[in-house]
């Protein structure tokens, strides 16, 4: 991409959040493993008084550092470089650099619980932050249960409602319609401040959902490595991955019926052309699993997916 054409050019936000968008907390152990990795402090944290039903999501108590009982109460955080770069800096002048190197200075991060109410003003709370950050566009990452098999690399879909990002990215315009989670409504108030974004989300297989899906976690760093053009440090996820993936063979080594259910999926999976099972067959699923998928879980926990 030429410097003069390329929307991720500059300072980015890569935002996800716990809750609805979440299917096998892989979009937000994505965000995690950033932090993780990066050179950032909080620079806004959201009041959670505001946007947020502690009925729904509870505060926890545990042990400060100092060893001292303390509440954490559920909430959104930005986090910013330490040292931003300067604004004609970009994220891809260098592919060798890791994302502790000096192009990590241009990656800010949004993380916490989804909202419970209060959307539009958190909305705007969030994008005035960017706005004064001189954010140049934002990264929305989610993840979905979808029927797709454990054993097969983990799909990802990319979309954006931003022609320019479509044309550069070669990526699609999703097209579906139904209920949404805070994602969708960051996106569209975004691109009304031109604030470019683009999203991008993984499916998880809906029968390991109960629990953290590394190898989802995995796929959307892929993703986003390849979008901004940079080199993110994976540290143990490889070795999660492979882990998680041994679990569930085991598991269904165990159950005939689970084993048959997998081979099927595997069946169909193996039928779409590409490995990653991108554009229209991927989009087409992804269409279908939200607009069966709008309701918690049955556990009553909060759901796990959405756009």
């Amino acid at each position: 991409m030429s410097n003069a054409r390329n929307p991720f050019r500059g300072r980015l936000l890569v935002v996800a959040f716990e809750g609805w968008n979440d299917a096998g907390e892989a979009a937000s152990s994505a965000v995690t493993t950033l932090q993780e990795q990066l050179d950032v402090i909080p620079l806004h944290t959201v009041d959670p008084e505001t946007y947020y039903d502690f009925q729904f999501n509870r505060p926890t108590i545990g042990f400060d550092d100092e060893g001292n009982r303390a509440l954490t109460w559920p909430t959104s955080i930005v986090y910013a470089p330490m040292v931003p770069a300067e604004l004609d800096h970009s994220v891809s002048e260098d592919l060798l650099l890791d994302v502790t190197g000096a192009n990590a200075n241009n990656i800010y991060l949004l993380q916490g619980v989804e909202p419970s109410r209060n959307w539009l003003s958190f909305t705007n709370e969030i994008l005035d932050i960017a706005l004064a950050a001189d954010i140049s566009a934002i990264v929305l990452l989610g993840s979905m249960l979808a029927d797709v098999p454990h054993t097969r690399p983990i799909s990802t879909f990319v979309s954006s409602e931003n022609a320019a990002v479509r044309h550069e990215l070669d990526v699609e315009r999703s097209t579906y319609e139904g209920p949404v989670g805070i994602l969708s409504v960051i996106a569209a108030a975004a691109e009304e401040a031109d604030i470019p974004t683009v999203a991008i989300w993984a499916s998880v297989p809906h029968y390991v959902h109960q629990g953290p899906s590394p190898k989802a976690t995995l796929a959307l760093i892929d993703k986003l490595e390849e979008i901004v053009d940079v080199v993110i440090p994976r540290g143990e996820l490889v070795a999660e991955a492979a882990e998680w993936e041994e679990n569930i063979n085991k598991l269904a080594a165990e159950d005939d019926d689970m084993s048959s259910y997998i081979a099927q999926l595997e069946q169909a999976r193996d039928m779409v052309d590409s490995p990653e099972a991108t554009g229209e067959s991927l989009a087409q699923e992804f269409e279908r699993f939200l607009r069966t998928t709008d309701k918690p879980e049955s556990d009553g926990t909060e759901p796990q997916t959405g756009l």
